[in-house]
């Protein structure tokens, strides 16, 4: 089936954007959008998203952690985030 639709003007640039951060023209990045709205069940939103919120998969991570990995962790862990991650220096507390 052929389908002609208007984007508008001031949404032609994130259509662009988001096909191009996914590697397919704006066409396929619609049909995959439509495609992805009409496998869901009568009366679901799209706008909805069905992902699990991020505490359950945290948590989930943090189960599946062995205890001597989670005993080698930092306790200052939050406070020092920057260190650990970005290699900064300490910040006094």
């Amino acid at each position: 089936m052929n389908l002609t639709i208007e984007i508008p003007d001031d949404k032609k640039p994130a259509l662009m954007a988001k096909a191009m951060t996914l590697g397919v023209s704006a066409e396929q990045y619609v049909q995959q959008v439509v495609g992805n709205d009409l496998e869901q069940p009568p009366g679901a939103s799209s706008a909805t998203p069905s992902r699990r919120p991020i505490s359950e998969i945290v948590g989930d991570i943090w189960r599946d952690l062995p205890d001597d990995a989670r005993a080698a962790l930092p306790s200052d862990g939050a406070a020092q985030v920057d260190h650990y991650v970005y290699g900064l220096p300490k910040r006094e507390q």
